[in-house]
């Protein structure tokens, strides 16, 4: 037994196969560097044309350099972590700290009250002293629907926490589980317990009554005072549940790129072995102190008696004014809340912004990815949702990077270098845009013009390109079928990664630029966590969802048309050419086009071939052929 007290509780390892990574990033700079010598060496002359589309070039190639970097950075040491539940439960069971959950929801349409109750429940269920377990409910929206089903909840957990505990019930959720469990006719008891669950559910019974006479944990509803001269800053009085770590509804080959696999196997512990990771949003556990604006000091030593043992002598008179109080919409006015004490406000991505406050007061951050997930949300099913989303969270990183905030001058001397580079793959996500759409649009247009902007394919200067591009690409490729993906899921990243980069990061860069000139403000903009069935038939089936006009749209459509226009014009060139001059001339050029048409093929199908409601709008056909045939026609002429 006294052996047992000295194990540790946790394990700490160092990734395999990190010389093979460094020997890739060495052969990977060295090609790097070759292109750069190639482009400072091969600049055309003042009176040659492409000139300045060469320079655009290397400024692009140089930033996409320094994004790999910080990439690499990012997947240079990272760890893995390793708990011992059974150890701790011996150790410390009756010391056990007490923990509040926030479940955070806005929009009673775009986030149901079942979805939000399921998920209220699920969290009741966890495997943690009931005593001990404070779960609040934090509606942004204050609707009565939302409230009353969190009360019709407090009756059905009475019976469902003692049913997932005795018949060790997963998912926990209940919606999840009646979908998935197939009825347990063979096993008497279960079966009887289960009929009279499913019952509770469904709402065919008024009382629910506890069945064991436990313990059941705190359930706590959370809504403010809202007035128009006193802004709420998107919160309830909690938090904002902004990046869910695991999802549910995922395809086999994830057509929108929502799994985050490679971010949460293999960045997230990256910036766990860079000096702590972000905080992002969900899923993740604070010390109190931390939020409450408190500098980490090396004699600090957490008093968990001090918390799981709180009484309150006060009446309920006096308890109620005090939460009038509270939830009144001016309660934080003239305080610290927003700046030293709880979430910071003022970015619509507080969660990064509050994380990066915390460790420069001192605290560490650690990373923990169990094999079973114990986050699961919703991924977007439409494209548009999974644009806007990252528009979202592009525009507030870079407000970010762009502030007072920034790592790099927030967390000056205060946390390490390599940190505060691992930041900046999140923060420079908006600033991307502009090199990607430069290297979409300058090379098609000047191969539409007949300028070259790449060696000539029997140039040894080619080889450098090429070989960054291949060995570059096949890392990716493997580094996401190693994490549990799949080709053809990859391949769908990659058109993601495109379509991001040329309108989700353009927008979020674009509307920070315009905040900063005074003509917009930033809005917390909430993903539907729903879709109706025909929406949800075409996810399933992996075929990707317009149906409606965007910007985003729009600029994906011409971008894709005028690379077809370019590409054709190309092809024309070579077939036209007998001695194949043109082909040695601009073959990387055709290939880059190539590559951008192929890509591109969804945007083809719902553009001319597709006929039902979720293909692009007309006006979307005809506004982008518009501007990609007048992109062209500037080109040209």
């Amino acid at each position: 037994m006294a052996k047992d007290d000295n194990l540790p509780l946790f394990a700490t390892k160092i990734a395999k196969g990190r010389i093979l990574f460094q020997f890739y990033s060495l052969l990977i700079f060295v090609g790097i560097c070759f292109i750069f010598v190639y482009r400072l060496s091969h600049i055309p002359a003042k009176e040659e044309p492409g000139r300045w589309a060469w320079m655009g070039l290397f400024f692009s190639e140089l930033w996409f350099s320094f994004y790999w970097f910080v990439t690499t950075v990012v997947r240079w040491n990272p760890i893995y972590r390793n708990t011992f539940k059974d150890r701790l439960s011996h150790r410390y069971e009756k010391a056990l700290p007490g923990i509040d959950i926030f479940v955070c929801t806005a929009d009673p349409v775009i986030e149901p009250p079942v979805m939000v109750i399921n998920t209220v429940l699920s969290v009741m269920a966890y495997d943690y002293p009931p005593e001990k377990l404070n779960v609040y409910l934090s509606d942004d929206g204050g609707s009565d629907l939302t409230f009353y089903a969190m009360l019709e909840a407090s009756r059905f957990c009475k019976i469902w926490l003692p049913f997932c505990k005795k018949f060790k019930v997963e998912p926990r959720s209940p919606e999840a589980y009646f979908r998935t469990a197939v009825e347990p006719l063979g096993e008497p008891v279960m079966a009887k317990e289960w009929s009279t669950v499913k019952i509770l559910i469904d709402g065919r019974e008024s009382e629910a009554v506890d069945i064991q006479g436990q313990t059941l944990p705190t359930l706590v509803y959370l809504s403010r005072e809202k007035r128009p001269q006193y802004h709420h800053h998107f919160k309830a009085g909690a938090m904002n549940a902004l990046f869910p770590q695991g999802f549910e509804n995922l395809t086999k080959n994830d057509v929108y790129g929502g799994s985050l696999n490679v971010l949460m196997e293999l960045e997230m512990p990256g910036f766990d072995g860079n000096g702590g990771p972000c905080y992002i949003g969900t899923g993740c556990f604070h010390r109190r102190e931390t939020l409450s604006g408190q500098e980490y000091s090396k004699i600090y030593k957490a008093d968990w008696k001090r918390w799981s043992n709180r009484s309150v002598e006060d009446s309920t008179s006096v308890l109620e004014e005090t939460c009038k109080v509270l939830a009144s919409c001016s309660y934080e006015e003239n305080t610290q809340w927003g700046k030293e004490m709880g979430l910071k406000y003022d970015c619509t991505v507080e969660d990064v912004l509050t994380g990066v406050a915390i460790q420069c007061r001192g605290w560490r951050s650690i990373y923990f990815n169990p094999e079973r997930k114990g986050f699961l949300g919703v991924a977007p099913t439409t494209l548009l949702q999974s644009l806007v989303q990252h528009k979202r969270w592009s525009e507030g990183d870079f407000h970010i990077f762009a502030s007072r905030h920034c790592p790099f001058v927030l967390g000056y001397k205060k946390i390490p270098l390599k940190l505060q580079l691992t930041y900046c793959m999140n923060l420079l996500w908006a600033a991307n845009c502009l090199a990607t759409l430069y290297y979409v649009i300058v090379p098609s247009l000047c191969l539409l013009r007949g300028i070259s902007l790449f060696p000539e394919i029997t140039n040894s200067w080619v080889l450098a390109f090429v070989f960054v591009i291949i060995v570059h690409r096949a890392y990716s490729l493997g580094e996401f079928v190693w994490f549990g993906g799949t080709f053809k899921g990859w391949w769908n990243d990659q058109r993601m990664w495109l379509y991001k980069r040329t309108t989700s990061y353009f927008f979020g860069f674009l509307d920070y630029i315009l905040k900063r000139l005074g003509f917009t403000n930033s809005a917390f903009v909430i993903t539907t966590k729903v879709a109706d069935d025909d929406v949800s038939q075409r996810y399933e089936q992996e075929v990707m969802e317009f149906g409606t006009s965007s910007p985003m749209f729009t600029i994906l459509a011409t971008l894709a048309l005028l690379n077809v226009l370019c590409f054709v014009s190309g092809l024309k060139r070579v077939i036209a050419d007998v001695e194949t001059l043109v082909w040695e001339q601009f073959a990387l050029q055709i290939l880059l086009c190539g590559l951008l048409v192929f890509i591109n093929l969804p945007i083809y199908q719902g553009l001319f071939f597709r006929k039902d409601v979720a293909s692009l709008p007309t006006s979307v056909a005809y506004q982008s052929t518009m501007f990609a045939l007048l992109a062209c026609a500037i080109a040209v002429y």
